[in-house]
């Protein structure tokens, strides 16, 4: 299915969320920045306010630390809920019809699990790579690739 003018697309993955508009049409998409958000990327050691915890064991004279807290990786995933939050805002008050996503494997799962029904219904494409690093002409290659008209086939 072509990527409909007005069509919002969403390009997040753990540290970006970008939000373009189809300025375009069904026959050349021509996004256009709406918003963006970059979350400071902190160390671990930022993020964690106590050392490792320890558990004591049966044996005598023994302690077993428990695995380290993965700070990072719960921040990325605050933020990929926060970007499925934002989406659940924007349908509910009518802001998009329709709705790519572009994140990278992890950070669409996440998301996916997060987003409300509202949001979607309204989904026509979802494409599992990172591009929020990438120029908005490389996104509308990708996305035209993705939502390239089928042919008909020949009578």
């Amino acid at each position: 299915m072509p990527l409909p003018h007005n069509a919002l697309v969403l390009v997040a993955d753990g540290r970006k969320m970008l939000f373009f508009r189809n300025h375009g049409d069904g026959n050349q998409i021509d996004l256009r920045t709406e918003a963006h958000d970059q979350r400071e990327d902190f160390k671990d050691r930022e993020l964690r306010t106590d050392a490792r915890g320890a558990k004591g064991s049966s044996l005598a004279g023994t302690t077993d630390t428990t695995g380290e807290t993965d700070f990072h990786d719960q921040e990325e995933v605050r933020w990929i809920e926060e970007a499925a939050e934002e989406l659940r805002r924007r349908a509910l008050r009518g802001d998009f019809e329709t709705l790519a996503i572009i994140a990278p494997p992890k950070s669409l799962g996440t998301l996916r699990k997060n987003l409300h029904k509202e949001v979607e219904k309204r989904i026509v494409c979802t494409v599992n790579k990172e591009m929020s690093g990438r120029p908005i002409p490389d996104i509308e290659a990708l996305l035209d690739g993705y939502t390239a008209p089928e042919e008909l086939p020949a009578v």
